[in-house]
């Protein structure tokens, strides 16, 4: 048996809302780094209902000027059976 991490959605979705606000940014101006053609991805992430991707936590990371684990809120550890 191992533990793994389990991302709170809905923390790290509060999280991306506390660290945009922070750096002064709307989600418009997220958007406009993104160029998506509307805001709704990032609502979803800001909601909790959908994680960013990789390349998009380390676009987000670089705006936030944080890393992508501050960005990632763990909720603890899962166990998963190894398969040895």
């Amino acid at each position: 048996m191992c533990d793994i991490p389990v991302i709170d959605m809905e923390k790290t979705g509060e999280n991306i809302i506390k660290l945009r606000v922070r750096r002064g940014l709307s989600v418009k101006d997220i958007q406009d780094v993104f160029g998506f053609v509307t805001p709704q991805a990032i609502y979803k992430w800001q909601h909790g209902t959908a994680l960013p991707s990789v390349d998009n936590l380390v676009v987000l990371a670089a705006i936030f000027q944080v890393r992508v684990d501050d960005i990632l809120i763990l909720e603890g550890k899962k166990p998963v059976k190894r398969g040895d």
